[in-house]
C-alpha cells in the first residue's frame, strides 16, 4: 500500500489533467489586490512545522532590500494592477536590517503595509523600534503587525516554537500595545477545537494582555488550517468549483502574488503562491508582466490550505 506521501506525488504530477483523468482546476488573476515580498529564510527560531523551513540557518531565500521594493513598486504602477496592500513575511521579517527601509518605501507610495513576525528579539532592536515608530507616526492607520501567536495556551504555542517562546512574543505585543502599533494575529487551526471555541480562547486571551485585537474579524485574527504532509488529499477539477460552492477568485492566487529571490539568483523570482517558495511550477517569472498568467492547482496545499481549508494569508 503506497504511503501519503507518494500517493500524493502520483496525483499532483500533471499541470493540466488530474490522476483520474479529469481538467485539473486553474485560478486566473483577476484582481491583485496583495504583492507580497519574502524578506529571507533565516528567523530567530525553528519552528516544527514550519511551510517554509524557516530556520537561523536556511538562507535558501536571501535577504530582499529596499531596491528590490521599490522596482516591483514601478512596475505595479506600469501594469496598473490595483493593489492596495504591500506585505512581508519571512523567515523572520525583521532579521533583515532593510525591513523599515522597504515598509517606508511602500508607505510613501500610499499602500498598506502588513508585516508578518513573531515579535521576537529581532523585532525589539533599537533600530528596528525607532523604525516602527517613526513610520506608524508618519503613516497613522497604514501599518499592521501581524503576530504569529499558534495559540493563546502557552502549552501548545511553546511545543511548536520553542519553551518560553509566547512569554517571549507577549513581551513584543505589549511594547506594540504601549506605543499604539496597530496588532493581528495569526493562530493555527487545532483539529480538537470549533473555530467558535478558538476564537473565543484568543478574545479571553486578548482581553486579559489588553490588546486591542477582534477575535472575531478573520482579517484581525486569521486561524490558518493545518498544512500537514501526513494527509492525502483529493485533486481539485473544474467540476470542483460547483461541487464545493466555492469560486476561483477567492483564492489567493487569484488576488496576490509573491516575490522572493533565491540564494546565488541575479534577480528575484515572482511566485504564484507564498505557501510554495520552493516549488519550481510555481516560479512565474521574474517581472508582474510574467506572472500575470493563471495558475494550475497542482499542489497538495492547493486542496487542504486553499480550497477545501478556506485559508488567505491575505485579510
Amino acid at each position: 500500500m503506497k504511503d501519503t506521501a507518494q500517493a500524493n506525488a502520483d496525483k499532483f504530477r500533471d499541470p493540466t489533467t488530474t490522476a483520474g483523468g479529469e481538467t485539473r482546476a486553474r485560478v486566473a488573476l483577476k484582481d491583485p489586490k496583495t504583492l507580497w515580498f519574502n524578506t529571507g529564510t533565516l528567523c530567530n527560531i525553528e519552528c516544527v512545522n514550519c511551510y517554509i523551513e524557516s530556520s537561523p540557518t536556511n538562507d535558501a531565500l536571501v535577504y530582499i532590500t529596499r531596491a528590490d521594493v521599490e522596482e516591483y513598486l514601478d512596475q505595479i504602477e506600469t501594469r496598473g494592477w490595483p493593489v492596495t496592500e504591500i506585505a512581508f513575511t519571512g523567515g523572520e521579517p525583521f532579521m533583515n536590517p532593510d525591513m523599515p527601509g522597504m515598509a517606508e518605501a511602500a508607505l510613501m507610495r500610499g499602500y498598506e503595509v502588513l508585516i508578518l513576525t513573531n515579535a521576537m528579539r529581532p523585532m525589539m532592536r533599537k533600530k528596528m523600534q525607532a523604525g516602527l515608530l517613526r513610520l506608524n507616526a508618519a503613516y497613522p492607520g497604514k501599518l499592521t503587525l501581524r503576530i504569529s501567536v499558534d495559540h493563546y495556551d502557552p502549552l501548545v504555542h511553546d511545543a511548536e516554537r520553542g519553551t518560553g517562546a509566547l512569554d517571549k512574543t507577549l513581551r513584543g505585543m505589549c511594547w506594540l500595545r504601549d506605543h499604539g502599533i496597530r496588532m493581528a494575529v495569526a493562530g493555527r487551526s487545532v483539529m480538537a477545537q470549533s473555530d467558535v471555541e478558538s476564537r473565543a480562547g484568543y478574545a479571553a486571551f486578548f482581553d486579559r494582555h489588553g490588546f486591542d485585537i477582534d477575535a472575531q474579524d478573520p482579517a484581525m485574527t486569521v486561524l490558518f488550517p493545518e498544512m500537514d504532509d501526513s494527509v492525502e488529499v483529493p485533486e481539485i477539477t473544474t467540476a470542483c468549483w460547483d461541487i464545493l460552492g466555492v469560486s476561483p477568485d477567492a483564492l489567493m492566487c487569484a488576488s496576490s502574488r509573491m516575490v522572493v529571490k533565491r540564494k546565488g539568483a541575479e534577480r528575484p523570482a515572482v511566485l504564484a503562491c507564498t505557501l510554495l517558495p520552493y516549488a519550481p511550477e510555481f516560479e512565474l517569472g521574474a517581472t508582474l508582466g510574467e506572472a500575470e498568467g493563471d495558475v494550475a492547482l497542482n499542489h497538495p496545499h492547493c486542496a487542504k490550505f486553499c480550497v477545501l481549508g478556506g485559508g488567505s494569508c491575505s485579510a
